[in-house]
């Protein structure tokens, strides 16, 4: 099962962010950057919220003795044969459109900023002109225009192939490039920090919420009833995460500061603007507000409340997942996007591991409290989750923390998040 389970994480991860990587190139550089890249963002985390349902209400066991359960082996199976289609479809129709316009406009955002003149691998580059006396990189219309005359020369092989082997290496070395100056960037370790902060809760919250709710009903009750079930909250937990994505992503393309371009004298009609990190902070305040209901007992006596709580949970963490890519992309660039947003996205696997193990301490820990023998007892009561969940919440303000200093180091380097 371990064995299956890393070829399932694998496998769904390499097609999700390889769905928002296309998103971003073909449409980061323009006005809806935000939209584009929370459509797919979105789907992914809308997938939840039909998948639960379709199990708990088609995908059941029809026998007497396990009536209603979910029928795992079924399950499974739709899943797989789903996955090999949408994999297939996808690995046929996702392209990124005009890839050579890109990586030219980050080649002369480099030699405008100066960087390429002090690193010493680009002068011993082999993509260094040295021929021409300029000191620059290859254009794709200096690799065109030069295979061209090779084809006028009569070699026409040897010019296509040179061009596609510089443009090979241009590509390789420029990614290479942008890494190295995205992971010595001080504020990307700070939003990747928050980042770990904020999405490991929600991930281990959204995995123990069976638990949780189970802990709301001891006995001589018979258990949570339909409308208080897991599945109900992992739907409300998508459905709001859904929204929060779509309408986060939305509200950036419309309010976000727009950089000012030098050299014009007119200056663009004046309009009210809100920062991308605002909408971030916000989130995180909402977020934490549902771990601090949870938190503080409120409700064990009330656990019709427990729906607010995932609906907030939902709403922070759906936002925070839809943000940050945009941040990324914004700060450092669509061209090395799949790398740059896949060092910060594994990041909620860490988060999670972590505060799904705080959490199982804490359960077993009340738990041995009651007495009861076996390795499966249940736990109920404030006791069982209240310590994790004010940890939680302390993380999420650390975050925000987090988050101000890498704002502030952007504002100083001039970059309009």
């Amino acid at each position: 099962m371990a064995i299956s389970f890393i070829g399932v994480g694998s496998g769904s991860s390499c097609m999700y962010l390889s769905a928002v990587t296309t998103c971003a190139k073909n449409f980061g550089r323009g006005k809806h950057k935000g939209l584009a890249l929370a459509v797919p963002i979105a789907a992914f985390g809308l997938s939840g919220m039909w998948q639960s349902q379709l199990g708990s209400r088609v995908l059941y066991e029809r026998s007497p003795e396990h009536f209603g359960e979910l029928d795992v082996y079924r399950y499974f199976i739709f899943l797989a044969l789903l996955l090999f289609v949408v994999g297939i479809i996808g690995s046929l129709a996702l392209r990124v459109v005009n890839e050579e316009e890109i990586l030219d406009e980050a080649v002369s955002e480099l030699e405008r900023s100066g960087l390429l003149e002090d690193s010493p691998f680009f002068r011993r580059s082999v993509l260094h002109d040295t021929s021409n006396g300029y000191g620059t990189l290859e254009s794709s219309e200096t690799i065109s225009n030069s295979a061209e005359s090779d084809k006028a020369d009569g070699d026409s092989t040897d010019g296509k192939s040179r061009r596609r082997n510089v443009e090979a290496r241009r590509k390789t070395w420029l990614l290479n490039y942008e890494t190295r100056i995205f992971l010595l960037d001080p504020t990307m370790w700070f939003l990747a920090a928050g980042f770990f902060l904020v999405t490991g809760p929600g991930e281990a919250f959204i995995n123990n919420l069976g638990t949780i709710i189970n802990t709301f009903y001891p006995p001589p009750s018979s258990g949570p009833p339909s409308s208080n079930s897991s599945a109900t909250h992992v739907s409300i937990v998508a459905l709001t995460s859904t929204l929060a994505r779509l309408l986060t992503g939305t509200l950036s393309d419309l309010l976000a500061p727009i950089e000012q371009a030098s050299g014009f004298d007119e200056q663009p009609a004046q309009r009210f603007s809100c920062s991308r990190l605002v909408f971030l902070l916000t989130s995180t305040v909402l977020f934490s507000f549902g771990q601090l209901v949870l938190a503080s007992g409120l409700v064990q006596s009330h656990p019709s409340l427990f729906s607010l709580v995932s609906a907030l949970v939902g709403l922070g963490y759906g936002a925070v997942f839809s943000l940050t890519p945009i941040i990324v992309s914004v700060v450092w660039g669509v061209q090395n996007f799949g790398t740059n947003w896949g060092v910060v996205v594994v990041v909620p696997a860490g988060g999670a591991a972590l505060w799904g193990t705080i959490y199982a301490a804490v359960y077993e820990g009340a738990a041995s409290d009651t007495g009861e023998s076996g390795a499966d007892r249940p736990c109920y009561g404030v006791g069982c989750y209240a310590p994790t969940f004010w940890g939680m919440m302390a993380c999420s303000w650390v975050a925000m923390g987090l988050w101000l200093m890498a704002w502030r180091g952007w504002k100083r380097k001039g970059i309009v998040v």
